[in-house]
């Protein structure tokens, strides 16, 4: 189990925050809702923050339980029942439907579990000083690089050969990357949505750097750089800001 959960989350605009933090004694899950571009239909009645909301609660439900299965497949799960509570007017075949990518953590004794779907991280800060990124970096090797069109980011979005998110498709969630560290070798894990990880992929920080701060000052000041970053450098693509999630579970070590 984590000896202390600490997060801040912070949106990016007026609109209301997207992101979403759950978390238990021995699980974190982030949630980012992929906002819809400007003009285009998702086919549902339901809004990003909605499928952010019951997917959340889905997985806080599962993980609570502490039965031990499988992320994926807990994800997998949440995602059924999350499908289940559309109404029958939402057309979920819409590749534009309400998505959200998924970070989860979940630390027993022996061993610190990950799953990662979608551009959110991961990070193991582990025993010795090192930072171990995990990460899903599919939506940045799609055909013809950046920027990308709309129709391509509608033709690749949970398919083969292109990337994968939570949204209306429940297996996407077995194409989660996955894995496990020994949990004596692991003093901490913070887990992140791309609103933060423009330190390291625009701005030159390591994840050493982004952890050393989140450890040593809190979440609030691991958004607060990226904000003042974007501020005086502005942003590389996109939006000048993002919702930003940042979460620590520290082990006690």
């Amino acid at each position: 189990m984590f000896a202390e959960i600490t997060y801040a989350t912070r949106p990016g605009s007026a609109r209301p925050n997207e992101d979403l933090v759950v978390a238990g004694p021995s699980w974190i899950v982030v949630l980012d809702g992929a906002t819809a571009a400007p003009g285009v239909d998702s086919g549902c009645a339901h809004d990003v923050a909605w499928l952010v909301g019951r997917l959340g609660g889905a997985l806080a439900v599962r993980l609570a339980r502490g039965d031990g299965a499988p992320l994926a497949e807990v994800l997998e799960s949440a995602i059924e029942e999350t499908l289940a509570a559309h109404s029958g007017g939402c057309d979920l075949d819409n590749p534009d439907s309400p998505s959200a990518t998924v970070a989860m953590v979940r630390a027993g004794e022996r061993r610190v579990e990950y799953l990662v779907l979608g551009d959110s991280t991961v990070v193991l800060s582990e025993v010795g000083g090192q930072a171990r990124a995990v990460s899903d970096d599919r939506l940045e090797r799609l055909p013809g690089g950046r920027p990308y069109s709309l129709e391509l980011v509608r033709r690749m979005r949970n398919a083969p050969g292109g990337f994968w998110v939570a949204g209306a498709r429940p297996e996407a969630a077995r194409q989660s990357v996955t894995g496990e560290a020994d949990a004596g070798e692991v003093r901490g894990v913070g887990v992140f949505t791309d609103g933060v990880a423009r330190l390291c992929d625009w701005y030159g920080w390591s994840w050493a750097s982004v952890l050393d701060v989140l450890a040593g000052r809190g979440p609030g000041a691991v958004i607060g750089a990226v904000r003042e970053l974007e501020a005086a450098r502005g942003a590389v693509r996109g939006k000048q800001h993002d919702d930003a999630t940042a979460a620590w579970g520290s082990l006690g070590r």
